[in-house]
């Protein structure tokens, strides 16, 4: 069983490519939204970068005409949850048995928590991918660019997997409570990315991946390759949640005492934060991420256009047919440096604060991350997940339940709009106090460094 059963791109234009600016800019400056810069440590070297340039008639003109679409969500049924939420506090050094360190929740299967994540790189395009299978069982799923406006998922599975105690002696199929049969296979698999590497290491856990560019994969390590069968089918491309198993346990990855500490989880709702009953996360006029807030389930939902900037469909699992929902999503603003658009590093390492959005609840909160080292990592030589805290440094805690992490460059703006799911209006129209949150990724707050490059050769 899972932690909870739960309730799409083109690429930009060649033109916009070639000329290297975006299909549509913010008339507006946001700077006013912007958090601070992130405090860097001493022993860290980074790059300073400023905002991208908004504006522009050419650009303006374009986002008009785009201005057509008509929101029609596709639903689907919402899951009715089935882990069991710890009723107090949990975390952020001590979790009480059973009780997984990415969730605050109880595990069905306790020793399921003795493995290594497994970290799946899980594509997102193009659309024959979607909805994917198995991300309703993820306790932390990261989103981050691939280039061309394309987004790819780095989804962490750990703890109670698919199905994994209902196999019947059959390792392509499983059967739900009910007897209906499901497969168990996850995915579909894509390529790995520079990024993977860091975030594999803070999580202690392993990558699967379907290969990657050579001067990609010989920067990352405890990776496993799985091919598709068919170089045209991008659903070939799967692995069976009993291999996972396999992996971690061969993995020779040993988690340790609290090898996964760092985050806390309370079902209160904080005090403070603002209306966040919506999330818009942009990548172009046609690839367009809406999360909603269902306050039935305490959790935010997932919609993206259908490479159409008009139909929304809300996302699901294939393998149960339920509506994907995170009850946190998070914004996490970091420096991205770069060798092209589609070979670049976030920094993610030894960072003492930088800032984040944490929604949950309805809820925004302006929030920090770190990854800064502490006696933890001093005393045994480990990392541990990416943490978040309040401005004076104290844990913030997130609603028991699973996490989904939009990785955004530092210093890209925010917003409130007004309630519209057109390009234009998200864009250019500001209401405060909405509740409804707008934030687009500029490749041109990514900061060119040869280092990167060099990485590749």
């Amino acid at each position: 069983m899972s932690i909870k059963r739960k309730i799409f791109l083109f690429s930009l234009s060649l033109v916009m490519i070639a000329c290297n600016v975006p299909l549509f800019s913010l008339l507006l400056n946001n700077q006013d939204n912007a958090e601070p810069a992130q405090e860097v440590p001493t022993n860290t070297t980074t790059s300073t970068q400023t905002a991208g340039n908004f504006g522009g008639k050419a650009e303006q003109s374009a986002a008009k005409a785009e201005a057509t679409a008509t929101y029609t969500p596709t639903a689907t049924q919402t899951p009715t949850a089935t882990a069991t939420e710890v009723p107090k506090a949990v975390g952020p050094i001590d979790y009480p048995s059973g009780v997984n360190p990415l969730t605050g929740q109880k595990a069905q299967d306790p020793a399921s928590l003795k493995l290594a994540p497994a970290m799946l790189s899980i594509t997102n395009w193009p659309l024959a991918a979607r909805p994917q299978a198995g991300l309703s069982y993820t306790p932390i799923v990261f989103e981050l660019y691939i280039g061309e406006g394309m987004s790819r998922f780095l989804a962490v599975f750990y703890g109670d997997l698919p199905n994994i105690d209902d196999l019947d002696g059959n390792s392509d199929q499983a059967k739900d409570d009910a007897g209906k049969t499901l497969n168990t296979k996850v995915g579909p698999l894509r390529s790995g990315r520079l990024p993977y590497q860091s975030l594999r290491q803070f999580y202690n856990g392993f990558l699967v991946m379907a290969s990657a560019f050579s001067g990609v994969m010989q920067n990352l390590s405890e990776y496993s390759n799985i091919f598709g069968s068919d170089a045209d089918d991008i659903n070939s491309a799967m692995v069976d949640v009993t291999k996972l198993e396999k992996f971690a346990m061969n993995s020779g990855i040993n988690l340790g005492e609290n090898g996964l500490q760092g985050m806390m989880f309370d079902p209160q709702v904080p005090a403070g934060g603002v209306n966040g009953s919506d999330l818009w996360y942009v990548y172009n006029a046609i690839d367009m991420v809406n999360w909603k807030y269902d306050s039935a389930s305490g959790s935010y939902q997932r919609f993206q256009d259908n490479a159409d900037g008009q139909t929304f469909i809300q996302a699901s699992d294939r393998l149960n047919g339920e509506a994907l929902t995170y009850e946190n999503v998070v914004v996490l603003f970091a420096t991205h440096r770069m060798c092209n658009e589609y070979a670049f590093e976030i920094d993610l390492q030894s960072m003492r604060r930088a800032p984040a959005l944490l929604f949950r609840d309805g809820k925004m909160y302006k929030i920090y991350w770190t990854t800064w080292n502490e006696e933890y990592e001093r005393t045994t030589g480990k990392l541990r997940p990416i943490r978040f805290m309040d401005k004076n440094g104290d844990p913030f805690p997130f609603k028991p339940g699973q996490t989904w992490i939009h990785l955004t460059p530092l210093h890209t703006p925010y917003w409130e709009s007004i309630d519209s799911n057109i390009l234009f209006d998200l864009l250019n129209k500001k209401e405060d106090g909405s509740g409804i949150w707008v934030t687009r990724f500029y490749t041109e707050q990514m900061i060119f460094d040869q280092a990167v490059c060099d990485k590749l050769k």
